[in-house]
């Protein structure tokens, strides 16, 4: 485990624990910060991808890897895996998703004020095109702008927003609980 493992874990939220019982892709950590790297993801993939990448194996390859490993979710909706991953030195990021018709892995560079996306049903293909501005200045207000800013007002089902802003000292984590079952914990 790499000496900075701090993470975000989804866990349902009291009364819901049945869920966890049904279905076993309802807790996982989301977010996984390991030194200069920011994974975060919406399934149980973002440990091992982070893992990877800190044993030295390069981001594009680590994210595919955990992917093709796991595969989409085999829930009723074949849920897809969505990962996201920003290194501070190198200024650039990248976005994966596996889907029942394919797997897509790409870089894009990190630049302020604009936001490259995937969503899990609706953006599912990781596309440097599809940008939005994006006025955020920290995690929080970051996590208030998945909810309510720019393209995301017209998402229907918001649930969890989880945000990694590249700080002085790392990464400064953010965390907004929306209308879904899930609660988040913090390690």
């Amino acid at each position: 485990m790499p000496e900075n493992g701090n993470r975000v874990l989804i866990v349902p939220r009291s009364g819901h624990g049945i869920d966890a019982a049904e279905n076993p892709y309802v807790t996982y950590v989301c977010a996984r910060l390991a030194g200069n790297v920011a994974v975060l993801a919406n399934g149980s993939h973002a440990d091992p991808t982070a893992e990877k990448i800190c044993m030295g194996m390069p981001v594009r390859d680590a994210i595919t890897l955990s992917l093709l490993a796991l595969d989409f979710e085999k829930d009723e909706y074949s849920t897809p895996r969505i990962i996201a991953v920003a290194k501070l030195e190198s200024r650039s990021g990248w976005l994966g998703s596996i889907r029942r018709d394919g797997i897509d892995v790409r870089s894009f560079a990190l630049e302020p004020g604009r936001i490259v996306h995937v969503s899990t049903y609706v953006h599912e293909v990781p596309d440097a095109l599809r940008v939005s501005s994006f006025t955020a200045g920290c995690a929080a207000e970051a996590c208030e702008f998945l909810f309510t800013g720019g393209v995301f007002t017209s998402f229907s089902h918001p649930v969890t927003a989880v945000a990694a802003v590249a700080a002085e000292d790392g990464f400064e984590v953010a965390v907004r609980n929306g209308c879904g079952k899930n609660t988040v914990r913090a390690s």
